[in-house]
């Protein structure tokens, strides 16, 4: 099946079709939202898709609706598309940048390091002490490999985690995305596959093109259960390298791991031999300045990460044990990249631990709480409309879904719940208010939102949602 086709499966606003004319898309999206102007933008988008592929360079940027649009510029919590429409924003680069859109702080480092060289194809002071800088905050970062990409990060926690165990199997759950790599992008938003009498569920490519075989190795599982990973565990436990999790299912509805959950995969790791990896891809430096790590108190073996790593410049990393971590700086296990610490990225990367280790600023704890205060209002708002809303995540990064008020505690029961439509409407609705929110269902947070944006959020909220029960309780009387 096309990687188009599990686009649109998986997303929660109905994805746009590239045969379709622009002119089209917005048609149908200003039936809905009248007074909404996107001529600028539309005209862009059909003059990029000339020249870029599908006029973009992210599939997942094709889930914009009425298509994707085009920005100009950013600050703080705003962003400003072509046409001079200004929003809140909670999409936030999808998730980077943690002290809002072009952070003074941030810009200056860079620019100061910049104007004494780009890449010196060697080292520089800059990467030793972003590196120090994180070693600080992550509890189990012996060492520290950079990279620009979290797809790269993973790929190297894959081989070092083989090598390390001289084993080839690695355990992956349903709904988890580590990247679109040939060996990792499996199930991540899969039509449902029956478990075997194991609990393993076949493993199903999440692209046309891949490498025949490249699923060899890989065992995908459903996430939350005890039992099968123990079952799986006690059959195959011998051949088995690593177990990968998102610590938080971010990629689905930011579910959290039930009570013990993560030990419970440490306990099974430590028990037969295997490494525990945590994809923190989305949760590092944002749940917490430790990442999930911290924040539920267990040490995985390797841990990758990117998004906040440098608040919106391309940087990822792997850290880890040192006994694993040693085997890419013996030359054991390569790892290389052209790019790799670049004088930008550093510079970056070190005034973000900077500011994050900062005391009187206290990014993380002001993210949460601005978090669950914006969780809160929406809850309530649900409670006294009754729209089978769900609002889940740790606060400085959550979820909102509508499952007809049941509970989503894996990809399961996202698929069987998730009322793709209904977030379709409230999307549209709230940009037309003015608050951007992601067509995925998940909502960031950064340092820079207010109070005041919080209110003018949950106010814009109340009116969306208020007219979509309308309009369901108007379908059913007819």
């Amino acid at each position: 099946m096309l990687f188009a086709k599990y686009v649109y499966y998986k997303c929660s606003v109905t994805c746009y079709d590239s045969e379709l004319d622009p002119s089209e898309h917005l048609h149908r999206w200003n039936n809905v939202n009248a007074d909404y102007s996107l001529e600028t933008s539309t005209k862009l988008y059909k003059r990029a898709l000339n020249s870029l592929s599908g006029g973009v360079n992210s599939n997942v940027r094709l889930s914009e609706a009425p298509h994707p649009l085009f920005y100009e510029k950013a600050k703080g919590a705003r962003i400003v598309d072509v046409d001079g429409n200004e929003y809140i924003d909670y999409v936030l680069g999808q998730g980077p940048m943690i002290f809002g859109h072009s952070p003074k702080f941030l810009l200056d480092a860079v620019v100061e390091a910049s104007v004494k060289g780009q890449l010196f194809a060697g080292q520089h002071l800059l990467e030793v002490e972003a590196a120090e800088m994180v070693k600080q905050l992550v509890p189990n970062a012996d060492l520290v490999r950079f990279a620009s990409s979290g797809t790269e990060s993973v790929e190297a926690a894959f081989r070092l985690a083989r090598a390390y165990t001289q084993r080839n199997k690695i355990i992956k759950f349903e709904g988890h995305y580590h990247g679109w790599s040939d060996s990792l992008f499996f199930n991540t938003a899969a039509p449902i596959r029956e478990k075997s009498h194991t609990g393993i569920v076949e493993t199903v490519p999440m692209t046309e093109g891949m490498a025949e075989s490249a699923e060899s190795g890989i065992i995908v599982l459903p996430w939350n259960d005890f039992d099968v990973i123990t079952d799986v565990f006690a059959k195959l436990g011998s051949e088995i390298a690593a177990v990968i999790t998102e610590p938080i299912m971010c990629n689905t509805n930011c579910i959290m791991p039930k009570d013990g959950y993560l030990n419970h995969l440490k306990k099974e790791c430590v028990k037969h031999g295997s490494l525990l990896v945590f994809d923190e891809v989305i949760t590092g430096f944002r749940i917490s300045s430790g990442g999930a790590q911290s924040y539920f108190d267990v040490l995985p073996d390797l841990a990758t990460y990117a998004k906040a790593v440098a608040g919106g410049f391309p940087v990822s990393m792997l850290t880890g044990r040192k006994e694993v971590m040693s085997m890419i700086g013996a030359g054991t296990v390569m790892h290389g990249g052209t790019l790799n610490a670049n004088v930008m990225s550093m510079a970056a990367t070190r005034a973000s631990m900077q500011h994050l280790s900062d005391e009187s600023i206290q990014t993380n704890k002001h993210l949460t709480e601005l978090g669950e205060s914006l969780m809160h209002g929406l809850k309530e708002i649900n409670s006294e409309l009754d729209l089978g809303m769900l609002v889940q995540g740790p606060g400085a990064v959550f979820a909102v879904s509508f499952t007809r008020g049941k509970e989503v505690y894996d990809y399961r029961s996202h698929v069987e719940n998730v009322e793709q439509d209904k977030y379709e409407r409230f999307v549209s609705g709230m940009m037309e208010k003015g608050v951007r929110i992601n067509s995925r269902g998940i909502w960031f947070l950064s340092e820079v939102h207010s109070e005041s944006d919080i209110q003018f959020t949950l106010k814009s909220a109340t009116e969306v949602l208020e007219k979509i029960k309308l309009s369901q309780v108007h379908r059913r009387s007819k």
